[in-house]
């Protein structure tokens, strides 16, 4: 999972009105009219996909997968029409953001869509699938407080969230030592569950990444190696092989713009080389 910064400057005003059009029609409507009048109105946010992926550079939101050969949802975070809390507990989640895009985050659809793991057949899929912490309150449309809700499922507009979970030596995701205890660590093992973020296919993509990373920082440690043998030697790799363009690439590798940023920056960290790493502040950042 990657941070992303929402930028309301990329969004048109015109896209802007025609969701706030939708929000006031919406607002009059008798609660059973709602559902349908949400479906008949996808267009509302299917408008805001091309300016959410300028947000992550095409990257879904949570796997920051960037296969061009998928499309990519724009997922309400919130599920605008029924949230499903546990496989007994359902209700009518969210209508009343389902035109707000603070609502929205781009999602590859194997994440957004309730799917099949091809190792394990195990579902996965975000889906309706919004579970809230026990003991949080719930928010309905007389009392719209989600700010008072303690989603289980982390946020990737959320920095506080993003940094609970990273990827750890195998390519696989896990929690980070900013975890505290077991709450935390609950809301990272059902994130990577709900949002199929170890599927096979993801984590042999981070494993070619992690592969890259170290390729290039033993290049760097054999240029090191060499540069001591001698002051003559030294001389020679400084003017004739000089590291610069390796440090160049390892620092793309692990900014915004890359796809599995995340694990470029873990593989950085494991071989002691995290002063490289782009930080999580800036790689939310839109260039």
């Amino acid at each position: 999972m990657i941070y992303v910064r929402r930028d309301p400057n990329l969004i048109p005003e015109k896209v802007l009105r025609v969701a706030e059009r939708a929000q006031a029609k919406l607002e009059a409507l008798e609660p059973d009219k709602r559902a349908a009048f949400i479906e008949k109105k996808s267009h509302v946010w299917r408008g805001f996909a091309r300016y959410l992926a300028q947000m992550s550079y095409g990257k879904c939101w949570y796997s920051e997968s960037d296969c061009v050969q998928s499309f990519k949802d724009v997922d309400h975070y919130r599920p605008k029409k029924q949230a499903k809390r546990s496989d007994t507990d359902t209700d009518d989640g969210y209508p009343w953001l389902a035109f707000s895009w603070d609502n929205y985050r781009l999602a590859a659809q194997r994440s957004n869509q309730i799917n099949r793991d091809e190792n394990t057949d195990e579902s996965v899929g975000k889906g309706a699938w919004f579970p809230l912490m026990l003991g949080s309150k719930r928010a309905t449309w007389d009392d719209r407080c989600v700010g008072e809700e303690v989603p289980v499922l982390l946020d990737p507009t959320s920095l506080a969230d993003v940094r609970l979970i990273e990827v750890t030596a195998s390519g696989k995701l896990g929690p980070t030592i900013l975890c505290l205890g077991a709450s935390d660590r609950t809301r990272v093992d059902e994130t990577i569950k709900y949002l199929g973020l170890d599927l096979p296919g993801l984590v042999s993509a981070r494993k070619a990444a992690m592969r890259l990373v170290q390729e290039l920082v033993e290049l760097l440690e054999q240029k090191r190696s060499a540069a001591e043998v001698s002051e003559a030697a030294s001389a020679f790799i400084a003017m004739h092989m000089p590291a610069g363009g390796q440090v160049d690439m390892l620092q793309r590798l692990s900014g915004p713009k890359q796809p599995y940023a995340a694990a470029t920056r873990a593989q950085l960290r494991l071989m002691g080389y995290g002063a490289l790493c782009v930080p999580s502040e800036q790689a939310g950042l839109v260039a």
